[in-house]
Order: C-alpha cells, then sequence, then structure tokens
C-alpha cells in the first residue's frame, strides 16, 4: 500500500504506538482506510514495550485447544463479582464478546503469534468465574526484529529474549543457555512486551502505515458537530491534521502529569512504572472537549524499589517487586514495623493496602513500606535481578539481627522483632491466620514452583541472617481513567451522547473492566479489544 505518512489528510488519526494505537491503526488500514499515526515520543511502543505483552483475553481458543474450559459467563460473572459496580456491563460484555474475532485477525492480519502462559491463574481464582488453572493470560511468542528493520532501534526498552514462562514470574530461571541466547542474538528474536510491539508494527508497516515520532497532540479540531482532526506540535512546529471518520485517543495514563495524580486519584503515587511521557495528553484534549469521564480515581496499582543512581528515560528507575514479596522467607512491614496485608497478592491489590488512611491520624497506615527478607531468601531465590545464590545489591539495607535492622530502618525493633516471631511460628503451623498468604491459588504462582500449589510456595521463615530490608513504594504501571466510551470506543459528552470523530482505547479511556485487575495482562487485554473495535468503527465512519 502507499506510504502516506506525510500527508496532512487521512481517514484515521491514531495518537500513540502503544498495542492500543497500534492495533486501532492497523485495524482501520486494514478495513481499507488511509491512516497517519502520530506518536509524541521520539520512541515507539509506550509503556507496552516495558510490559511483559501478557494480555488477559477471556474466553480464547487457546485455552480450549489445551483442554481448559472457559466461557463468556463465566468470564462476565468472574467481571462482575469484582466491579464493585464500576463495570458498565455493555462495555464488558464488548470485551469478552470480540475475544474470538480479535484472535483470529491477528492472526492473518500481523505476524503476532499467541501462547497461553501456562497454568497462570486469574488474579482472583476463587471468586465466581474466576480460572484457578488458568487459560486467560497470551503472551506473544518469539518475534524476530528483522521484521520491523531498522524500527527496532526505535523501540521503547531494551531488548529481553525471554517468553514468559522462562523468566522468574513464569517458573523460569531467567537464565538461557548460552547456545540458545547466542542463537536468539543472531535471529534477533524478542519476546514480552517489546514482541508485541514489534509484531503489531509489522503488521502496520505491511499496511501502509508508518509512525511520525516526535508529533505531539496539542488541541482537537472541530467542524459541524464533530471531530475532525488534531494540531500537532512536530519538529517543525505546529501544524493540523485532519481526520475524515475519526481520531483516536491512544495517548496513554496521566501519571507522570504534574497535576492530574493529585486532583484524581484516590492516593499517592511514587515513581510510576511507565515511560515519563505518559502526562495525560489525550485527557486534556477529551476534557476540553466536553467528555464524560470515568474510573478517574483508579490505577493499576503496583509496587516498587527505586535503583539508585540508574535513570530510565530521564526519570528515577524503579523495579517492580513481585517475587521478592511472593517467594518464601520475606514479609513486608509498615513503618510500625508490623504486616498489614497479604504479600502475594496481586500487585494491582496491594493499591488497597497502601492506600489505607487512618482516621485519627489522617495519614497513610502503610506508608512507608518495607520488604523484609533474610539469607535464605537471597540463597533459594535471588533478588532484585540478581540470580540465586546472590549477593543482594549492594544497595539492599542489610543488618545481622532483626533488631540492628530495624535501627537502620528507623522502625521500632520491639515491634518488628515480635512480628517476625509470630511470622515464624505461624510457618511452623503451615498457615497465616492474620493475612491468609497462601491460600488463594493465585499466591504461590510466581513464589517457589517446588512447592505450588500450596502454602509452601510463599511462606517460609525469617531465620537465617543477615536480614535484608528495601524500602517500597505505592506506584503505578498506569492509570485507569479517562473519557467513557461506549461499546466501540466513541467518547461520550457529559451528557452521555456521543462525540462523533473521537474514540479511546486503552489507558487514556476510562477501564472498561473499572477498577478490577482480572489476570495477567488485565491492561493490554482491554487495549487491543477497543483498541481494534475504535480502528473499525473509524474507518466505518468515512464519509458517513
Amino acid at each position: 500500500m502507499k506510504d502516506t505518512s506525510g500527508e496532512s489528510e487521512y481517514d484515521v488519526v491514531v495518537l500513540g504506538t502503544g498495542a492500543a494505537g497500534l492495533t486501532a491503526a492497523l485495524a482501520a488500514a486494514d478495513a481499507g482506510a488511509s491512516v497517519g499515526l502520530f506518536e509524541k515520543a521520539d520512541l515507539v511502543g509506550g509503556t507496552t514495550c516495558l510490559s511483559s505483552g501478557v494480555a488477559w483475553l477471556p474466553a480464547n481458543r487457546y485455552a480450549s485447544e489445551a483442554g481448559e474450559q472457559d466461557s463468556r459467563e463465566e468470564a462476565i460473572a468472574y467481571l462482575s463479582s469484582l466491579s464493585h459496580g464500576m463495570i458498565i456491563p455493555e462495555l464488558a460484555e464488548a470485551f469478552v464478546d470480540t475475544v474470538p474475532e480479535l484472535i483470529d485477525w491477528l492472526g492473518t492480519s500481523t505476524p503476532l503469534r499467541l501462547s497461553l502462559v501456562e497454568g497462570f491463574p486469574d488474579y482472583h481464582p476463587e471468586n465466581p468465574g474466576g480460572r484457578p488453572k488458568g487459560g486467560r493470560s497470551l503472551e506473544p511468542q518469539l518475534y524476530s526484529m528483522h521484521g520491523i528493520g531498522s524500527w527496532s532501534g526505535q523501540l521503547v526498552g531494551q531488548s529481553r529474549r525471554l517468553t514468559v514462562g522462562e523468566t522468574p514470574v513464569g517458573g523460569g530461571s531467567g537464565v538461557l543457555n548460552p547456545q540458545v541466547q547466542q542463537q536468539r542474538e543472531t535471529d534477533d528474536l524478542e519476546g514480552l512486551g517489546r514482541a508485541l510491539i514489534g509484531a503489531l508494527l509489522e503488521g502496520c508497516l505491511s499496511h501502509g502505515v508508518t509512525p511520525r515520532p516526535g508529533e505531539r497532540a496539542v488541541r482537537l479540531l472541530r467542524a459541524g458537530g464533530r471531530v475532525t482532526g488534531v494540531a500537532l506540535d512536530g519538529p517543525n512546529g505546529q501544524h493540523e491534521v485532519r481526520a475524515r471518520g475519526g481520531v483516536v485517543l491512544a495517548t496513554g495514563g496521566f501519571e507522570w502529569d504534574q497535576e492530574f495524580p493529585r486532583e484524581f486519584l484516590r492516593g499517592p503515587v511514587d515513581h510510576p512504572a511507565t515511560v515519563p511521557w505518559n502526562t495525560g495528553d489525550g485527557l486534556r484534549m477529551a476534557m476540553r472537549e466536553g467528555a464524560m469521564l470515568g474510573a478517574m480515581r483508579e490505577a493499576w496499582w503496583a509496587p516498587v524499589c527505586v535503583l539508585p543512581d540508574k535513570q530510565t528515560y530521564g526519570a528515577q528507575a524503579v523495579y517492580l517487586v513481585h517475587r521478592e514479596r511472593t517467594a518464601p522467607h520475606s514479609i513486608m512491614v509498615n513503618r510500625k514495623g508490623r504486616r498489614f496485608t497479604n504479600e502475594a497478592a496481586n500487585y494491582n491489590a496491594m493499591g488497597g493496602a497502601f492506600h489505607q488512611l487512618d482516621p485519627g491520624s489522617f495519614d497513610y497506615n502503610n506508608q512507608p513500606c518495607w520488604l523484609v527478607f533474610d539469607d535464605n531468601h537471597v540463597r533459594r531465590y535471588g533478588c532484585f535481578g540478581t540470580p540465586p545464590g546472590g549477593p543482594a545489591p549492594d544497595w539492599v539495607v542489610r543488618s545481622g539481627t532483626i533488631r540492628e535492622l530495624a535501627e537502620t530502618i528507623d522502625i521500632p525493633a520491639r515491634v518488628l522483632q515480635q512480628t517476625v516471631q509470630r511470622w515464624n511460628e505461624q510457618v511452623a503451623e503451615g498457615a497465616d491466620p492474620d493475612f491468609h498468604r497462601g491460600e488463594s491459588l493465585y499466591d504461590g504462582y510466581v513464589g517457589d514452583r517446588s512447592g505450588y500449589p500450596g502454602p509452601a510456595s510463599t511462606l517460609g521463615p525469617l531465620n537465617s541472617p543477615p536480614y535484608y530490608a528495601v524500602r517500597l513504594h505505592s506506584s503505578t504501571l498506569g492509570t485507569k481513567g479517562g473519557p467513557r466510551t461506549n461499546s466501540d470506543a466513541v467518547v461520550l459528552d457529559v451528557d452521555g451522547n456521543e462525540m462523533f470523530g473521537l474514540y479511546a482505547a486503552g489507558n487514556v479511556m476510562a477501564a472498561p473492566t473499572g477498577m478490577v485487575y482480572g489476570g495477567a495482562g488485565g491492561t493490554l487485554g482491554p487495549a487491543l479489544i477497543f483498541g481494534y473495535r475504535a480502528g473499525r468503527h473509524a474507518a466505518r465512519m468515512v464519509g458517513a
């Protein structure tokens, strides 16, 4: 197809090159529309490139082929059981109902090939409709960056030549056999988020859609009661681009904005684990045109620690703390030295624990927070990027006794000693009556797989010095709030009317799953689905 990347009028204009944006652009182009694809940053792929690339897509054929039975009704029942009234039924239904169509389309229109993340349970598997043995989390197979040529050097992030199953999160070691590593380097094979983006980008390029980086959208254009284009600020200054069918916002969340997190989010967020150009551009433009907003208090919450003396794209580098708090021989304590939650719960649920407000002191009970672990943990599981056997990174706080550790991190030594003693007694009994760690089938999946399923996968005493501590921060993988949409991702105004010509998908839209994080890939699943629906619908609206 003709490369229209230098033109100023298209059938469909897409803003953003993460999973939602690339899917929307490809869906529109595959439906016959000319597409302008614009990216604010100088790099392509957004936060998707930093992710595992897993997409939560219930009732998919891969699960059926593997003998894991799932259904539309179970998936909707599961989302409903967690919704707390924040999920709009028509959006949940559109999400689930579009999964088979999306998967078939990806297989014919892109080189993207998906596989089950074997055995990965839903994040709340015991809820009605939950899947304790997995079947809803899909990951991209290894993808050769040869397919996108020089564009591979313009993707966010670093090469990661692993599948999820080969990482510690999926039960692997995270280390490849040297011969396998060499062959993957020769073939330029990558997995995880960059594989997802690479495959979607190759699909776009083969359909004549070329991203234009360095183009920040600043204002929507309107005429005749509809959105007709966008004003951009690019390398050659400000200019306008027209869209005959519509403009798709896929600009990511607002977690890096100076004001929006304070005004909208239900609790504090430190050190977002996303690209720092997610500053709410799409949200701001939609608000200016009168869009109705939804899910503004919510984010994809996650605990992180900072990596001292390291930066990512000019911002403080962080590490998503997942396995370290799940594997045995570790606990989390607040500034009073007490445990306060099930450490092995899914990272999104941690947001609720971090945001617990004390009505008396009017302060957040569980911030700051510390992960405390012992030498057994380091030797058996590694930590913060170091392999089993250790040593722990130099920046990790350590002491010879629990008392000394408490004094070093400025929490009450007597209380921490009592907390560790109680924890060790509970572990000896094989249960955690205080916070029920290890009771859910989800809890130990990223822990010690030799003890999975069962409490041994996540319960272990702290009794082997030296003892270690790392401060954890309440962070996010992106915000969930934005303009409300209908099931075709058309933005709605404050009166509930469709804003013709304007679409939203991905983290810029009001999350179709509300406050729910259904399972691994709960962000990218809806991003793919509603990116697809937005692109298809916008293409149909050309000339309408």
